[in-house]
């Protein structure tokens, strides 16, 4: 089968379609022959020798974690699915799940039905950011209506459902973006939207319960710690939270923590059903053939992505 492998670490021309032996699913796992596999900045950022780098593990290996497809083959034991459902899922993260390619292998259970209502490359472009914003938002906290919530980077991947989800768990949304996309975001649920590249947001959003910080840097983090309301609570998503944000977090009497998502079968399918009502959007900035991978990345890379990129297979 094709595959989009790399050799070494490197830039986004490391990334080659070569030929690989096609995976057979072992017993309760699953074969799906991949239709549309999701781009995340964890991608290009393992691709570097970042991200996962330190979990996949020395090259060769293959990039991707979204996936959307129809199941070819279960393995024994498998009763959830069946040959020729349409799913979707985050399988194996942050282990290597191989999605950069014509057939995936996972257990059973970190797949379910994709949404009825969007098709493949809508819905591989959900799996890892809006399992990252749910989780953050469902189990790293509990939002409760009314609450204040700032979502930074919110018209990225992860974003642009964090705003989503939290406006459906009832909360007051705050979203930092670039000017151009405000009006986009006020169609997502957003109440507030900050423009970061003009004004200071922790000026213009005082006493928030819960910042969602999507950016990572010890900049956004400290300022942020600032934003809250005594008691409140930062997620720090990308890489953690740095010892300078941790200290800041312990004079302001907030806290600070950090979070990486899961595969969430169950959670996914109440995402599924989010869409299918049509309370939730997916925004799909470019869909890419899977030899353009390369490319996908270096878009991804610039930062100014709205929503997500989708390699279709």
């Amino acid at each position: 089968m094709r595959a989009v492998t790399q050799q070494e670490f490197g830039g986004p021309s490391v990334l080659r379609v070569t030929e690989v032996d096609r995976p057979e699913p072992l017993p309760t796992e699953v074969l799906v022959r991949v239709v549309a596999a999701g781009v995340n900045p964890v991608d290009y950022k393992t691709r570097e020798g970042a991200g996962m780098a330190g979990v996949l593990g020395t090259p060769p290996f293959v990039l991707g974690w979204d996936v959307s497809g129809v199941v070819e083959a279960v393995g024994f034991g498998v009763h959830t699915l069946a040959v020729g459902d349409e799913v979707y899922g985050m399988p194996w993260f942050p282990r290597q799940a191989a999605a950069y390619a014509e057939y995936v292998t996972a257990p059973s259970r970190q797949f379910v039905r994709k949404p009825a209502s969007v098709g493949h490359t809508a819905a591989a472009a959900v799996p890892l950011a809006a399992l990252t914003a749910w989780q953050a938002l469902t189990a790293a906290t509990t939002i409760t209506p009314g609450q204040r919530v700032l979502v930074h980077a919110a018209a990225g991947g992860v974003g642009h459902f964090a705003v989503q989800f939290a406006k459906h768990l009832g909360a007051h949304v705050i979203g930092t973006s670039r000017a151009a996309n405000h009006e986009w975001l006020r169609t997502l649920g957003a109440d507030e939207v900050i423009d970061y590249s003009t004004t200071r947001f922790e000026e213009a959003a005082k006493d928030v319960d819960v910042v969602l910080d999507l950016v990572g840097d010890v900049g956004t983090g400290v300022r942020s710690v600032a934003a809250l309301a005594p008691g409140g609570l930062l997620i720090a998503i990308p890489a953690g939270v740095a010892p300078a944000v941790a200290e800041a977090a312990e004079a302001a009497r907030v806290r600070a923590v950090p979070f990486l998502v899961e595969p969430d079968g169950p959670a996914l399918a109440t995402i599924a059903g989010l869409i299918d009502a049509g309370q939730v959007h997916v925004e799909v900035a470019a869909v890419l053939p899977l030899a353009e991978a390369a490319e996908a990345h270096r878009l991804m890379a610039t930062g100014r992505t709205r929503g997500k990129l989708v390699l279709e297979i």
